[in-house]
């Protein structure tokens, strides 16, 4: 069973690792490498309040085994959404942490947060990102040709039951 947790200094190993994957650039925003000290500051000065920080990264975990990050970011309080956005380890894929993953920052973000609206940007080039969301219900709610110079993405959002 996947839990979420705060990210802590020990945890920067990890995060050099992830944010330093050249292969997932593509799929997402970060398009450079970072420096461990790059990462440390971000670890030293995160709250882990997203409304006080904008964003909220949490680490996924498996019996003590540290699986990827889960982020809730591009937060918009007047209208309650936020961006979902998710780095699962390559030995960790194919086998639900993703998904268990994202039910559990809907719980986090629905429940207790009371955001009303979550949304994903999908690479086209995902088909395993594209799968999850798709498998979870996800709303298909636009397409964006040439979004990257990889090619386009789509955009799924979940709303909550209210």
């Amino acid at each position: 069973m996947i839990r979420l947790r705060k990210i802590e200094p020990a945890d920067l190993p990890y995060l050099y690792q992830w944010e330093n994957d050249a292969s997932a650039w593509a799929d997402g925003d970060n398009h450079n490498p970072l420096s461990q000290q790059d990462l440390r500051a971000y670890i030293e000065s995160t709250t882990g309040d997203i409304y006080r920080d904008g964003q909220l990264r949490l680490i996924i975990e498996e019996d003590g085994a540290t699986l990827g990050c889960i982020d809730l970011f591009d937060l918009d309080p007047r209208n309650q959404r936020a961006a979902l956005g998710m780095y699962v380890s390559p030995e960790a894929r194919g086998r639900g942490v993703g998904r268990a993953a994202v039910e559990e920052i809907e719980r986090y973000a629905f429940d207790f947060l009371h955001l009303r609206l979550l949304y994903a940007v999908i690479s086209e080039r995902n088909s395993a990102c594209l799968a999850l969301y798709r498998g979870l219900d996800y709303l298909e709610t636009a397409q964006l040709p040439g979004w990257t110079l990889e090619g386009g993405a789509i955009v799924f959002i979940r709303r909550s039951c209210e």
